[in-house]
């Protein structure tokens, strides 16, 4: 479609909610779009999440959402002010898709799970038109400026779009389709990237092989975690190469720049995060007799035997007698960090296209016509609802920024 056609037409590369979305507010505005992916099928790391519950956003007040984006909160909360969470639960009801808020104030889905909204959503799609397009891998421009792309059977085609919207993701789990590979493509042309690395992810611990083999895969609950001021209830997880899990997830950025800095971490677990000092004290002064310390522990905190054996892994075998002393272990047992998990294990990705490279419409600006949305961009955020709403937002500014652009790139501004 050329440039003298009634209807601007543009490409989007990448498959996932923000490239769909995008797709979405481009497509009932009267723009001719196609949606690329190097996949087989559309939205795998959407369909990923699903099987967690698809915790699609949060419940809490917005002020208090819009804080757990940190430094990228003043670039996101634009977008996010103008597609909060509810405007994402009334887009999932629409698609048939209610939701409900969990005990943790988290938003889901009624299915609990991603196919249902998915198939509605590539139906509604359909029916407005877009061309969806699969086994389209993205190599960059060819020497004309136009998009290169390689298909399943190993030939290569080129596109020249109006515009082109990138929603290529991060680079966590990359056998479901977003392995970073955009990053030297967009930087050959100058654009500043920051460094891909691991977000909401597990850590590296040098476990005893003892303990390794016998606790990995076993949940640590109830838990308090705390790290640099800050403290999380939940759950974590032992891994064969160290702990993961969501109370981890919601330390992990200021673990991992730790790490970065100094070369390890010191995370605090407090294994009865619901009772003070001074009871753990008075329960731990109860006569042990002939008990061991672990069964004396299970029978008077209650206390797991992963729970009892992280004590001994961190403070030896022999468990200190005196009351006051194991109580500060049980409440505060330190754990030194020394890395983290590879980034093909990560929920999400920090790092990406630096926000300072997009203009007020969310264009590259050295890039004219070439606008980014989603994962791929520099920000970051834990999971509880906080990354799929800034995809989401982030894709809605991006392709109203593009409608917005167009007039000036000699195209007529279709009617939303």
């Amino acid at each position: 479609m050329s440039n003298e056609s009634l209807s601007p037409n543009v490409t989007i590369i990448g498959g996932g909610p923000a490239g769909l979305f995008a797709a979405e507010i481009l497509s009932s505005a009267g723009i001719s779009v196609s949606v690329r992916d190097r996949m087989a099928t559309f939205g795998r790391k959407f369909l990923m999440a699903g099987r967690g519950g698809l915790n699609i956003t949060h419940s809490e007040p917005l002020e208090t959402f819009l804080g757990h984006y940190g430094t990228a909160r003043g670039f996101l909360s634009p977008a996010i002010e103008a597609f909060p969470p509810q405007a994402l639960r009334d887009w999932c009801q629409e698609l048939g898709q209610a939701t409900f808020v969990g005990s943790s104030g988290r938003v889901f889905p009624q299915a609990l799970k991603a196919s249902p909204l998915l198939r509605a959503w590539l139906v509604r799609l359909r029916e407005q038109g877009v061309i969806l397009r699969t086994g389209s891998d993205w190599l960059g421009w060819d020497a004309d400026g136009a998009l290169r792309f390689r298909r399943r059977d190993g030939t290569e085609e080129t596109e020249r779009p109006d515009a082109t919207l990138l929603a290529l993701g991060g680079a966590s789990w990359p056998r479901l389709g977003s392995d970073g590979g955009w990053a030297d493509l967009l930087a050959q042309r100058g654009v500043a990237i920051s460094p891909l690395r691991p977000a909401n992810c597990g850590f590296q611990i040098a476990w005893s092989d003892i303990f390794k083999e016998r606790f990995q895969g076993q949940p640590v609950k109830p838990l308090g975690l705390s790290f640099a001021g800050r403290t999380i209830r939940g759950e974590a997880m032992i891994s064969a190469y160290g702990i993961e899990g969501g109370a981890i997830y919601a330390l992990s950025s200021a673990l991992r720049e730790t790490i970065e800095r100094a070369g390890q971490a010191e995370l605090r677990l407090d294994f009865c995060p619901d009772r003070s000092l001074s009871d753990l004290v008075k329960r731990l002064s109860q006569p042990r007799k002939a008990q061991s310390h672990s069964t004396f522990l299970k029978k008077v905190l209650n206390l797991s035997p992963v729970a009892i054996n992280l004590l001994r892994e961190s403070a030896g075998t022999a468990l200190p007698d005196d009351p006051k002393k194991l109580a500060a272990l049980i409440q505060s047992l330190p754990l030194t960090l020394t890395g983290t998990a590879p980034i093909e294990r990560a929920i999400s990705t920090a790092g990406g296209i630096a926000l300072t490279e997009l203009d007020e419409r969310w264009m590259i600006k050295s890039q004219p016509g070439l606008f980014a949305a989603g994962e791929m961009l520099d920000w970051e955020a834990p999971t509880g609802g906080y990354l799929l709403q800034a995809t989401f937002a982030s894709a809605r500014a991006a392709a109203l920024g593009l409608l917005d652009w167009l007039p000036q790139n000699g195209q007529s501004r279709p009617q939303i």
